[in-house]
């Protein structure tokens, strides 16, 4: 960025909106939840090829109870051959379902959890590089149990649930033992956020 295209002195540094000539995208490979691009953009003065997953997007969800403790889930992902630690997540891909509707239903579905209250916390381009993928990330409070278990199967079949005190995730993102980057935005982030209402 050159000093012209710089912020004004005081204005908060924000992502933005660039959109260069597409000038053709091709479908690579079709799968079941997302799909994989080959775009070829026009880039200033010449063209450059870039592969990408295209994603439909995803919440996540803090739960954070009543106690100051967090909800963290733990399943088998394959890519990286770990049952790691997380937040209870899951992808938009219901046709016109908003992202507050689809995380009350993520929490259902993956804790039995109801929430009362739900505030937006947090949003992040996963991985810029390689994906689209959104994720908004909510705080939910006030939770009880829902009325009714959720079958779950596959990976999901044997999530475990922990209860983590805040400060403890806190510690355990900063000591690199919890290496999920959902779970340490969400938990860095209501950290935050409880700190300015403080």
């Amino acid at each position: 960025m050159s000093e012209s295209e710089a912020p004004a002195v005081g204005e908060p540094l924000r992502d933005e909106p660039f959109e260069p000539e597409v000038l053709s995208s091709d479908l690579v490979y079709e799968g079941r939840v997302w799909d994989v691009r080959s775009d070829r953009v026009r880039y200033g003065e010449g063209e450059i090829v870039r592969q990408y997953v295209a994603h439909p997007g995803a919440v996540a969800i803090l739960a954070l109870d009543d106690e100051g403790r967090v909800l963290l889930i733990q399943q088998y992902r394959h890519p990286i051959r770990h049952r790691d630690w997380e937040l209870p997540a899951g992808l938009l891909d219901i046709a016109g379902e908003e992202p507050l509707a689809a995380a009350r239903r993520e929490l259902a579905e993956e804790a039995d959890l109801v929430a009362a209250h739900w505030e937006p916390l947090v949003s992040s381009w996963t991985t810029p590089g390689g994906n689209d993928e959104l994720i908004q990330v909510f705080l939910a409070t006030g939770l009880t149990a829902a009325a009714a278990a959720h079958a779950r199967e596959d990976e999901e079949a044997d999530i475990r649930l922990a209860w983590l005190p805040l400060e403890e995730a806190v510690t355990g993102v900063l000591a690199g033992r919890l290496r999920n980057g959902i779970l340490a935005l969400g938990v860095l982030a209501t950290a935050q956020r409880l700190r300015d209402r403080s």
